[in-house]
């Protein structure tokens, strides 16, 4: 676990850069030569094991990933596993990311042979009711390896029920028996269990099934099945976060840690902030600078986390020894103004930022 945050911060040692950018600004951010070692607890290598072992129950893998990290950080492990089951890509907390994005985004995709694509926020409920309808199209098209209900899905497929709107007095009896089992896999903390919990919201009408958070590593174990939908019949299975047990490089990590999906005392709260200013800055999202009070944009991040201190009171307080004794000093905290830097981007107050 160490080992991950010992090879960013000796990688990011050397994070000022060339600055030969627009404006004085950073033109890449150097991490060095150094490899990223994963973060990759007990608890992912378990889990792991179970989704393997539970692949025979499901029907559809739901891939839920960040929109903010849309083309990296997806767990190749993971994906080799897709091939074998009809698969839906989320993308949620679309509204993070820059949504002028999403053509260039869905265009990579395809490329990269993923040609099913829903972005989400799960708050707010935005495009989740899409879904469903979806899971039901991929799995009634393609065989269904570990049930004898294939007919009935086929059968349901050419009713051409809506699925969503339809009442059960409406729909065909096959389609009312069908049953579809969904497993939910992802990085940690890209909100699968918040994309569960709203499903049940607006199918079922019911509350929380299963806990969230804002930390990676919330859910550690593979659940039971937890319905979300009666017609059709959808059962999910909420899965741990899983991490490649090694990442392809030092920038994926940095773009994971800071959306959350790695933990940041791992990495360093202070140089996730300076890499973040780097992207804001490339980008031109200079909405930091209303937010803290910069006369103007800046590439120096102990400058802008000065800025950040002052504004938010974030002050510290130390003894320095002088010729008549301590001398107790308030001084500005510049590790809590990195850790607010962080928050900050991650509610969207910095402006709505695809990292890729």
């Amino acid at each position: 676990m160490r080992r991950w945050a010992g090879a960013l911060r000796a990688a990011a040692a050397a994070a000022s850069g060339p600055r030969s950018g627009s404006g004085g600004f950073r033109a890449r951010f150097d991490f060095g030569s150094r490899d990223a070692a994963s973060w990759f607890p007990g608890h992912m290598a378990k889990g792991l094991r179970q989704m393997r072992a539970s692949l025979r129950r499901a029907d559809c893998l739901v891939e839920v990933h960040d929109a903010r990290i849309p083309l990296s950080g997806r767990n190749p492990v993971l994906q080799e596993v897709l091939g074998i089951r009809p698969h839906l890509l989320v993308l949620n907390k679309m509204d993070l990311a820059d949504p002028y994005q999403q053509t260039r985004v869905l265009e990579q995709l395809r490329q990269q042979g993923c040609s099913h694509v829903i972005f989400t926020e799960c708050q707010q409920d935005s495009n989740v009711k899409k879904i469903v309808p979806l899971v039901a199209k991929l799995v009634s098209s393609s065989p269904r390896y570990h049930r004898a209900e294939v007919r009935k899905g086929r059968e349901a497929a050419a009713w051409g029920c809506p699925l969503v709107e339809c009442s059960p007095c409406t729909c065909p009896p096959c389609f009312q028996n069908a049953e579809y089992s969904i497993m939910v896999i992802g990085v940690p903390n890209v909100g699968k269990s918040s994309l569960i919990n709203s499903l049940r919201r607006l199918h079922l009408k019911k509350g929380k099934a299963t806990a969230v958070g804002g930390e990676p590593g919330v859910t550690k174990a593979v659940l039971t099945r937890i319905q979300v939908c009666e017609m059709p019949l959808v059962y999910l299975l909420d899965t741990p976060g899983v991490l490649p047990p090694k990442l392809v490089d030092v920038e994926t990590g940095m773009k994971l840690a800071l959306c959350g999906a790695i933990h940041d005392h791992l990495v360093g709260e202070d140089i996730m902030a300076d890499y973040l200013l780097y992207v804001l800055n490339r980008q031109q999202q200079f909405g930091y600078m209303e937010r803290y009070g910069l006369p103007e944009a800046s590439d120096n991040i102990r400058h802008v986390l000065k800025y950040v201190a002052l504004t938010l009171g974030k002050t510290q307080k130390v003894k320095v020894l002088t010729g008549t004794g301590n001398v107790n000093m308030m001084m500005l905290n510049y590790s809590a103004a990195a850790y607010e830097f962080l928050r900050a981007f991650r509610a969207g107050h910095l402006g709505r930022v695809t990292l890729d």
